[in-house]
């Protein structure tokens, strides 16, 4: 068979006009061989295949495949040097090659899926967002999402916020157990700090006392992730990625309360309604039969309180927890008591309520209220004791004498003009 260039040759000097005889003298084939191809046409010729070419492996193959055969788990290192032992010469990349085309499949470990009875569980976390809001363009901000699930109906409840402080985790729980009617009977967290002080030699958690007193208030309790066992509580952390890519992504927000408005809408309407993928149920079905098992709310709200005393500021303000609120002008101390309430801030003057306001989570942050402040007083008010000066100045009175010779010195001096 000749090669494809012989024959475009071949068919390039017919259509020059040689003859079959002139064809065979300048190519070098004879005549047969020139008609046969001018026969055929222009076409790509057809090869066999080869035959392979011995490798230096090949005596080695039987080898590995045994080997691999009997103990998947032997690594290419090792099978390297004991092949190496009986005199293989090549590298190591035709031994893993060859691996790859014999060694069984591995399978697929078993995975077992962490149920709960409804009403017994719920999940917490938080993970860490990246923002730029509209109201302060050019500026990233980090944001974290306090996630809250409940274990059986996958029904999800959350709340971005500032920061990840004890103070923020209580607000997200008493919130968290509003918005579902109920409380489970336990809280699953994956070692967070805010609710997991350490463990020691012998497994014992040891939980934080504030955490623990709001559970038990709730009728529920802490319970902390199993370490190196992050599957059983994949109920919270797999939403974060769903949150991330069918929430987040893609959309813009002016601040924190127009994020959560957005992430509030999300829910209702998207995340709840859903199938679930691993329940195949809708979530808001499933929750509905989950609600009836949960521990209803308490009589009373959570009221921990942390008393302090702080000092007022020239215009008016106090500090509690990095930011400002306000105070009544007419507040007469300097020094006044703050109750810091896990949603609210109470101002007390001698044991007196003079303002309340709701806690801000942010940090620098300021709140008026506008009933603190009075209107300036206009420019010609005068103070009341200004309009009686005249019933606390005393007036000397003189005799009649002492005016009729003041007439006199003038009527004289008019004169002399």
């Amino acid at each position: 068979m000749i090669k494809l260039r012989n024959i475009v040759l071949i068919h390039d000097l017919k259509r020059q006009g040689l003859s079959v005889s002139a064809i065979a003298r300048a190519s070098g084939f004879d005549r047969k061989t020139i008609r046969k191809y001018l026969d055929r046409g222009l076409e790509t010729p057809v090869y066999g295949p080869r035959d392979p070419r011995p490798r230096l492996l090949d005596p080695y193959e039987d080898y590995l495949r045994e080997k691999v055969q009997a103990c998947p788990g032997l690594s290419g290192r090792r099978l390297l040097r004991e092949i190496t032992a009986l005199g293989y010469t090549g590298g190591y990349s035709a031994v893993t090659d060859f691996l790859r085309e014999v060694r069984p499949a591995a399978l697929a470990p078993y995975e077992r899926r962490y149920e709960t009875v409804p009403g017994k569980q719920a999940q917490v976390d938080f993970a860490e967002f990246s923002v730029m809001f509209t109201d302060e363009p050019g500026v990233w901000r980090k944001v974290w999402l306090f996630c809250f699930v409940l274990g059986s109906s996958r029904w999800l409840w959350g709340r971005f916020c500032p920061n990840q402080k004890l103070e923020t985790v209580m607000r997200c729980h008493i919130q968290a157990f509003e918005a579902c009617g109920g409380a489970t009977r336990e809280v699953l967290y994956d070692r967070m700090k805010t609710a997991v002080l350490g463990e020691d030699e012998n497994g014992f958690v040891t939980y934080n006392p504030s955490l623990v007193a709001l559970l038990g208030h709730y009728g529920s309790a802490p319970k902390a992730c199993k370490a190196y066992r992050a599957k059983t509580k994949g109920k919270v952390e797999r939403p974060f990625r769903y949150i991330r890519q069918d929430f987040f992504v893609g959309r813009t927000f002016r601040n924190m309360d127009d994020l959560n408005a957005q992430f509030d809408t999300w829910r209702a309407e998207v995340a709840n309604p859903r199938v679930h993928a691993t329940t195949n149920r809708i979530v808001n079905e499933a929750f509905a039969q989950e609600r009836s098992e949960l521990l209803a709310l308490p009589l009373y709200p959570y009221n921990a309180v942390i008393t302090l005393e702080r000092r007022i500021t020239k215009d008016g303000m106090i500090s509690v927890a990095g930011n400002l609120y306000s105070v009544p002008d007419y507040t007469r101390r300097r020094s006044v008591d703050v109750q810091q309430h896990p949603m609210e801030i109470r101002i007390f003057e001698e044991g007196q309520l003079i303002a309340r306001h709701p806690v801000l989570e942010g940090k620098n942050e300021r709140r008026i209220d506008p009933s603190h402040r009075k209107a300036p007083p206009p420019a010609h008010h005068h103070r009341p004791e200004d309009r009686h000066l005249s019933k606390s100045v005393a007036v000397s009175q003189r005799s009649l004498a002492f005016y009729d010779a003041a007439a006199r010195r003038m009527a004289a001096g008019e004169g002399r003009l």
